[in-house]
């Protein structure tokens, strides 16, 4: 058979509801270049020559969505996270309507910043 779609497993269940969140993340970098999606554990990886961002759900309530981007962010929604981890930013989403135009530009820079 097809090998299983790893987001759809993801996203199995109580997280069904988030897909949309996901892929709206997902129409956000498609347009932008080639790049790898890797599933982990609980959420997928998105590289270039970097990775530059990470995307699964939580608790069956958001979209965490983790943002690998060296300069400062002021946006208010997006939380800083300790040195030396996988992301630099996270930020938490629970509808397709939180990837506005604010948060797409953060995305476009990170995504330029990984190739």
């Amino acid at each position: 058979g097809l090998p299983e779609d790893p987001v759809a497993a993801l996203y199995a269940g109580k997280a069904s509801a988030l897909r949309p969140v996901h892929d709206a993340v997902m129409a956000v970098f498609t347009p932008l270049g080639p790049f790898e999606v890797a599933p982990k554990k609980g959420y997928v990886a998105l590289r270039r020559k970097r990775q530059f961002a990470m995307l699964g759900p939580k608790a069956g309530t958001r979209v965490e969505l983790g943002i690998n981007l060296k300069e400062p962010l002021t946006d208010t929604r997006i939380k800083a996270l300790p040195p030396g981890g996988m992301c630099q930013y996270s930020i938490n989403l629970t509808s397709p309507a939180d990837v506005d135009p604010a948060l797409i530009a953060i995305l476009h820079a990170a995504f330029d910043a990984a190739g």
